[in-house]
């Protein structure tokens, strides 16, 4: 059964431009490595037939969106009509063994419409969904209007009042749900989170690091057992759209009932990282990194801002190292020279922990030679 929510507009997780996609039912382009004719799953196509979202007189014409490793992505277009369709994949596109349940969707789409309630300016619209099937289609945010943020970082445009506006929207995500127990029934999706988080990140990186695998499981049973607020689960630039209104979160299939502390350390972990990757932006880098963790702990309201600074310190380090050595390796760092420096300071600061934030930024800033 399809649920339909807005009238349909222009795909949030589609930040790709026209060059990049695979076209298919008469329409010809760029592959990015993928057959000429590529065709989407008959689910996809029947559920946008029964969705009400193309108009009658129109055919639609579908583009797969290259990328993502976790779904499949369609740009559906249909005269004027343009919207994107999400189908969430039982088995991750990495090269590692990475299942994860297909369920993730439905929250995925339960997050959009819950954040959209009271700030729909940082969500894509959902516009028609079917949980039975795992799909759900939302807007198409164009990319002359909506850049990703990892963009944005990778050519060297780092600008510290984007890193405080998505570090003072996401704290208010988080403060809206904190210690919400409709919010708590409705994303007790501990058995997700821990498959698409958890367990590849740091519990996978504790096995490639025997002498570091306590703190490393330890840090997961801290994250597991903290149940506190609204969770997107995968912020990152990549996820990141900076619009007209602001940022726009988007791909939430880690939504998770739990640790706050994990949003923030998973995006502030990216800021680190990049300055490796744009050696000549690292110290705007590192300003974006105190502007976002700055803005962010002024606007706690629902614990001591200590305590989670002090909680964010302590996984911040598990995450540096689980993107080298876990599952999911970020694909920009290839050479050997800056995979061993992460593993070197995050190996240093597991086995002396932080208590604060600024800390690891001292810490790196030295390792880099950055201000």
């Amino acid at each position: 059964m399809i649920e339909r929510n807005r009238p349909a507009t222009k795909c949030a997780s589609c930040r790709f431009s026209g060059l990049d996609l695979v076209r298919i039912h008469g329409r010809t382009g760029m592959n990015n490595g993928a057959s000429a004719i590529d065709h989407p799953d008959p689910a996809i196509v029947d559920f946008v037939a029964r969705s009400g979202l193309v108009p009658r007189d129109e055919s639609p014409h579908f583009e797969r969106l290259p990328g993502g490793v976790s779904s499949d992505i369609w740009l559906v277009h249909a005269g004027r009509t343009a919207f994107c369709v999400k189908q969430a994949l039982p088995r991750l596109r990495v090269a590692a063994v990475w299942r994860a349940p297909i369920e993730r969707n439905t929250k995925e789409a339960a997050w959009i419409n819950t954040v959209a309630g009271f700030m729909p300016e940082a969500v894509p619209a959902l516009l028609a969904e079917d949980a039975n099937a795992g799909m759900f289609a939302m807007n198409y945010l164009p990319p002359e209007s909506f850049e990703g943020w990892k963009a944005q970082l990778q050519r060297g445009h780092v600008m510290p009042a984007t890193a405080a506006e998505v570090g003072g929207r996401l704290a208010r995500i988080h403060s809206r749900f904190a210690r919400s127990g409709a919010a708590a029934a409705e994303f007790a999706t501990d058995a997700i989170f821990h498959a698409i988080r958890l367990e590849p990140y740091l519990l996978a990186t504790a096995r490639a690091h025997p002498d570091r695998a306590a703190a490393l499981e330890k840090l997961a049973k801290t994250t597991a057992r903290t149940k506190l607020t609204l969770v997107h689960g995968d912020v990152s630039p990549k996820n990141i759209l900076i619009g007209p209104q602001g940022p726009v979160f988007i791909d939430a299939e880690c939504a998770w009932f739990g640790d706050p502390a994990f949003d923030l350390a998973f995006c502030l972990n990216h800021l680190l990282l990049k300055c490796l990757w744009v050696p000549s932006a690292a110290s705007r880098l590192l300003l974006a990194f105190d502007r976002l963790a700055e803005t962010y702990l002024g606007d706690v309201d629902w614990e001591p801002r200590e305590v989670i600074d002090r909680r964010t310190a302590h996984l911040l380090p598990g995450l540096f190292l689980a993107r080298i050595d876990g599952k999911s390796p970020v694909e920009y760092l290839t050479e050997e020279r800056d995979k061993d420096t992460v593993r070197r300071v995050a190996r240093a600061l597991l086995a002396d922990p932080p208590h604060r934030l600024p800390a690891i930024r001292r810490v790196w800033a030295s390792e880099i030679h950055a201000v």
